[in-house]
């Protein structure tokens, strides 16, 4: 079994950044691809970005490519979603997702485990 916590979000200003942090606990973090999912208010949850257990392959949502990056570090079992140049659409719930898979993907129903949310308000 995996726990992930997330934290770093917060209230900004538009064109802010903010880095979220997920811990994973569990032994076998480096083996699981992860990802981050957002939900908006009033809106299903959608896809953010994801990455493989080495890093190697990263995927975006088109809307957040150029401005977020996600990374891992795999000795502090943590993964990481830096978010530059925030705007007001991009406030939601943001979701840490593990997959007992090493291929990252962008499909919500193959992750396996979720941390709580954390809060990210961007304000105009």
């Amino acid at each position: 079994q995996v726990q992930l916590v997330e934290s770093g979000g917060g209230l900004v200003q538009a064109g802010a950044s903010l880095r979220l942090s997920c811990a994973a606990s569990g032994r076998t973090f480096s083996a699981y691809a992860m990802g981050w999912f957002r939900q908006a208010p009033g809106k299903e949850r959608e896809f953010v970005a994801a990455i493989s257990w080495s890093g190697g392959r990263i995927y975006y949502a088109d809307s957040v490519k150029g401005r977020f990056t996600i990374s891992r570090d795999n000795a502090k079992n943590t993964v990481y979603l830096q978010m530059n140049t925030l705007k007001p659409e991009d406030t939601a719930v943001y979701y840490c997702a593990g997959r007992r898979s090493t291929v990252a993907t962008d499909v919500e129903a193959q992750y396996d485990y979720w941390g709580q949310g954390t809060q990210v308000t961007v304000s105009s």
